[in-house]
């Protein structure tokens, strides 16, 4: 049942990026151009030149606002890690180890032979 729980999640999760995989390029893209925007802005010495990367920079700014849903396709990529890190799991505990009742035939068999 725990393996149907993961498949389930990481289904969705997958559907989920693989929808926002244009969302996430165009803001890997505008992210980008807005970095070196800002390396012009810095090297600007003259007023003109800062006031236009820095309309440039607001324009590239907003367009990498409008690729929002590449934050629910990154928070997707991340459960998907999950689901494949727990699905990958081996269970290493021993069957009966913290059963209550294992633990109670113990002791009383050992009260009964001393």
């Amino acid at each position: 049942m725990k393996k149907f729980g993961l498949l389930v999640a990481g289904g969705i999760a997958a559907m989920v990026l693989l929808s926002t995989i244009g969302p996430m390029i165009g803001l890997a893209v505008s992210l980008v151009i807005l970095y070196f925007i800002l390396k012009q802005f810095l090297k600007a010495e003259t007023k003109k030149g800062k006031v236009g990367m820095g309309i440039l920079g607001f324009i590239v700014l907003m367009a990498s606002l409008h690729n929002a849903p590449a934050i629910i396709g990154a928070i997707a990529a991340y459960v998907l890690y999950l689901v494949y890190k727990k699905w990958n799991e081996k269970s290493y505990r021993v069957k009966g180890e913290n059963d209550p009742f294992m633990n109670f035939e113990k002791q009383w068999n050992e009260l009964k032979n001393h």
